[in-house]
Parts: C-alpha cells; structure tokens; sequence
C-alpha cells in the first residue's frame, strides 16, 4: 500500500476502457472522481467507484481504502449524468436529407439546387436567401449572384461540407444561419465569415466544431451567437471583443473552462453554458451587470463567483440543477435577497401573478 504522502498509481477500468491514474495516496475518493470528469465525460455526483467489491465512499482517503500500486478500480456511470446528452453521447448530425426515388438524377442534381429566375429575382428583392432543408451539398451559385442584396442567409439542416471565403462578398449579411449541418473545423473560411462586418445574427449549432479561432472577435456587430450541440472543448479569449454580443449559446459541449474575456461582453444578456465540463467560473462574470438569464445545468460545478448575485444586479434566472452547488450555498452569497425577488417578481408575470409568495425556489440548485 502507498504510504504517507507518497504517489499512488492504478488504473480505472470504464466502459472497455483501462485509464492510468497517479495521484496522491491522501487523496479522497471525491478527489479521484473530479480527476475522472475530464478523462470520462461523467459527473462526479454520476460515478459510481468499486475496488475489490465495495463502493468507495466519497470522504474516504485512497489509502485508506486499501489501494495499492497496480490496483484496477472500476468506474460504473449512472444514467443521465454524462455530461452532455448529445455530441459527447453522439455524434452531433444534420437533418436526414431525402433522396429521390431515382438514384441517376439525385446524384447528378447533389451539388447544386435548381433556382429558377422568380426566386433569385425574389431573393435580390427581399434580401432573404431561404434554402434551409434544400438537400445541399454546397451553396449554389445562385447565392452568389445575389451579391451584397443578401441580408439573411438560411442553410440550415443540408448536408453542405464548405464555407468558402468568397462568403465574405456578402458584405450586407446580417443574419446567418447554417445549423445542422455536419460542418468541421476545416469546412469552414473563418476569413472570410470575419469580412461580415453587419452579422448580428451567426447560428452554427448541431455541427462537429471542436474549437472557434480568434477571428470571431471581428465580428464587432454581432448580438446572437449559437454554437450549442458542437464539439467545442473552449471558447477564444477574443470573445471578449464581442461587446455588443446579447445572448450566448454553448450549451452542450466539452468546454472545460471560460476565458475572463467574456467579462468584456457588456451587453450580455443570457448565457448558456449547460452541458459542458465546467468546474469553475471566472470573477469576471460579475462584470456583466445586464446579464438576466444564466444556465449552468449538467456541469461539474462546486461553487459560483463570490460576487456573482451581488454585482449581477438584474441577474433574474440562475440554472444550476445537477451541479454540485446547493441550496444552503446560493443563500449564503452576498445579494441573494436581491436576486430572489427578482426572480419571484419574473415568475408571477409568467404566470400571471399566480405563483404565490412562498414559492420554493427551485431554479438554482438541486436540493441535495
């Protein structure tokens, strides 16, 4: 057995999987299972460890626990608390695209969508490019002959595999959204998307992004940004350039940390961030005085920005359910008061004033 403060090392058996592990011998066994939430995508309140038949407890200290160099503990996972119910539990897919009954034809017709001239003379008059479900495999080049009358740009739900830099001739587009479509780090001209100065709209949800690059900081007029349902493990620091951005979506990720940067974003209003392997937050966050709606849900989380209530002062939703924050915690923060009745006075208009006073509050925490 490893003794004192010494090293002990072992290995955890999990899903097919053997994971070496070195850690000190003083350790607890709740030490060990936050260790496992990167390595295994589980929660630490999902994970359950066995070694020679017995259930380690959480307080118990690993030497305690009879481990030994060259042990094999197993890791069970309990259902629901992976984190992350979708592109960590599956890969993260387009919409089916329906084929047509003739096979010859619909291979021929795979790269490009027929547009006859009423509608491109529509698209140039509306500014509107609809082509959402379209079965795409690449943008027409039809898209292109709307030059810069495009103000929205819809390919959502298709199977189109390239942004390519010619999108940054669109200079007028506001509005663009290209979800669900299996994109890829490489598919997509982050150049040219930067050349979209007027975006106030970019929706990239439901694709295989694994990062963002640092030219999303040039996107200076942008207020919506969705990039939930990706593979995503961080946001860039350059995030913090957004200062008009309004609502953030990153939920359902692998995103293991925030940059301060965010705490630039001045004009956030809601963020999302549920569903990722968060363990902390930065202080930064309490800079954000108009942020109204946060979501924290399904992360690995043991506590909050000391000042995030008190210094959040329209802060009215605060979504912390299957985190390892309770209830006892959230109202010992300075300016819980303060945000209680701001999230009571929320509700009864919800619910038209039919939430009576007392109310149990249960938006922030588990209650065990």
């Amino acid at each position: 057995m490893a003794g004192g403060g010494g090293e002990i090392s072992f290995t955890v058996k999990f899903s097919g999987r053997s994971i070496p592990i070195s850690t000190s011998a003083e350790s607890t066994v709740e030490d060990l299972k936050s260790l496992l939430q990167p390595l295994t995508n589980v929660l630490p309140r999902g994970q359950k460890l066995i070694f020679k038949g017995k259930v380690l407890a959480d307080s118990e200290a690993l030497k305690a626990s009879g481990l030994t160099n060259g042990a094999k503990v197993m890791l069970m996972a309990s259902q629901g608390l992976h984190q992350g119910d979708g592109p960590i539990l599956k890969e993260a897919r387009s919409r089916p695209i329906r084929r047509s009954s003739n096979a010859g034809i619909a291979e021929k017709q795979k790269m490009a969508v027929s547009v006859d001239k009423t509608r491109l003379d529509r698209w140039k008059a509306t500014g509107v490019v609809a082509l959402a479900e379209c079965n795409l495999m690449a943008i027409p080049d039809e898209v292109w002959a709307c030059g810069t009358s495009t103000r929205t740009l819809d390919i959502s739900s298709n199977s189109v595999q390239d942004i390519p830099s010619r999108i940054g001739s669109l200079t007028s587009v506001q509005r663009f959204m290209l979800s669900a479509n299996g994109l890829s780090d490489e598919a997509v001209s982050w150049e040219g998307l930067a050349s979209l100065k007027l975006l106030t709209v970019l929706s990239m949800s439901h694709n295989n992004l694994t990062s963002l690059p640092s030219a999303l900081g040039s996107l200076g007029s942008l207020r919506q940004l969705d990039v939930s349902n990706n593979k995503l493990t961080s946001l860039p620091d350059e995030i913090g350039s957004l200062t008009r951005l309004e609502l953030l979506k990153a939920d359902n990720n692998r995103i293991s940390s925030i940059p301060a940067g965010i705490g630039d974003c001045c004009a956030l209003m809601e963020v999302d961030l549920s569903r990722n392997l968060l363990l902390q937050l930065p202080e930064t966050l309490c800079n954000l005085r108009n942020l109204k709606a946060l979501h924290l849900s399904n992360n690995g989380l043991k506590n909050l920005p000391h000042n995030l209530l008190k210094a959040c002062t329209s802060l009215s939703t605060l979504d912390l359910h299957h985190t390892q924050i309770t209830m006892d915690f959230i109202r010992q923060l300075e300016g819980w008061e303060g945000f209680d009745e701001r999230r009571r006075l929320k509700h009864q208009k919800q619910l038209d004033f039919r939430v009576a006073s007392s109310a149990e509050f249960d938006e922030g925490a588990d209650k065990n």
